[in-house]
């Protein structure tokens, strides 16, 4: 079992953020938390989970870091004889809002692993991105995370953002490998709508072969690239649970559970969730509709497809892929070694 803790808290929005999020409203902080905690409560009991059964816990947002690690402490204190003895706690920040302070109360509530939101160390880039912190807060923060002891650091970066090119990139991730990480995901650049990108499209620039030089430059240096968009030394439990459809609690305002045939939506509006967070909305799955998520979600990362799954004409596209040294077959799996390929490949195998 998985559970995700979903944050919706900014200081900013940052331009090409379409997650479920707003700027402010600090002051509803404290209920906010505390509706969440009777949403946790309420779905421990009530789902199937066991005592010593929840092996991650994933905090994201938004920004968790806008959150005093004070509010957090009822939830980590229910959640304690449900967590395995080794679970892995990750929780998201940004640099400018991660301080020593914050960083040393989340360590102390458990958490092993922190991902920071940095993008760019690039100061203009990071502008232009509506970031609010310096390239200084992203490396002092995560240089702070690692001083007090925070057992595993990843940290994002964005790339295809106008004005990029290869020489921008390698000085990213040339800063990003000068600290003490053992993970790094990295996004292209998308344009959603409903965000301040979606009125200057031209921010993304079409560049497929930066792609490529990205994945290059990073695993040349000793990160496994263990899903389309991120790579380690260690690789994230809790995303490797996503990409095996395994059964997750999703709490909090907009946040997405999953027992296994069944996806639960609770409210994505603040007030709404505020005034009622145990009214969700479900959608079944069918045979077919999880087919098709283990094939995209098995192609993208290293998880790979189970041939028991396949339809006898997607077993007979599968083996020609293959043939063709598109896919590659072990003990009665398909695995996929060119991540960037995998929704053609996908598509084509579903015919």
């Amino acid at each position: 079992m998985l559970v995700y803790i979903h944050i919706p808290y900014c200081d900013s929005r940052c331009h090409y953020c379409a997650f479920n999020s707003c700027v402010g409203r600090f002051d509803t902080r404290p209920q906010y938390l505390a509706v969440l905690h009777r949403q946790l409560t309420y779905d421990l009991e009530h789902t199937g989970a066991t005592l010593n059964s929840v092996e991650t816990l994933f905090i994201g947002g938004g920004t968790p870091s806008t959150v005093p690690p004070e509010l957090y402490a009822p939830i980590f204190e229910t959640l304690a004889p449900w967590l395995t003895p080794d679970a892995e706690i990750t929780v998201e920040a940004n640099p400018n809002s991660a301080t020593r302070d914050w960083l040393s109360g989340m360590q102390s509530l458990g958490v092993t692993r922190v991902s920071f939101g940095v993008q760019s160390f690039d100061a203009d880039k990071l502008r232009r991105l509506g970031r609010a912190h310096t390239p200084r807060h992203a490396i002092e923060a995560i240089e702070t995370a690692h001083d007090i002891g925070v057992e595993h650091l990843s940290l994002d970066l964005i790339y295809n953002v106008s004005g990029d090119t290869r020489e921008l990139l390698e000085r990213d991730i040339e800063q990003a490998f000068a600290l003490p990480i053992d993970h790094l995901s990295a996004y292209e650049l998308t344009i959603e709508s409903g965000t301040p990108f979606a009125a200057t499209p031209d921010i993304r620039q079409n560049d497929d072969a930066l792609a490529f030089f990205v994945a290059e430059s990073i695993t040349a240096r000793g990160f496994a690239h263990y899903e389309i968009s991120n790579f380690g030394r260690y690789q994230s439990r809790h995303n490797l649970g996503y990409w095996e459809l395994r059964p997750y609690l999703g709490i909090g305002a907009g946040a997405v559970g999953f027992d296994g045939t069944v996806r639960t939506y609770p409210p994505a509006d603040i007030d709404t969730y505020l005034t009622d967070p145990l009214r969700q909305r479900t959608e079944p799955l069918t045979p077919d509709d999880l087919r098709t998520e283990r094939i995209f979600l098995g192609l993208r990362s290293r998880i790979g497809v189970d041939a028991a799954i396949l339809t006898p004409k997607q077993k007979h596209r599968a083996v020609m892929l293959t043939e063709e040294g598109k896919l590659q077959e072990e003990k009665g799996h398909y695995f996929n070694p060119n991540f960037f390929l995998a929704d053609e490949i996908a598509l084509f195998l579903m015919g």
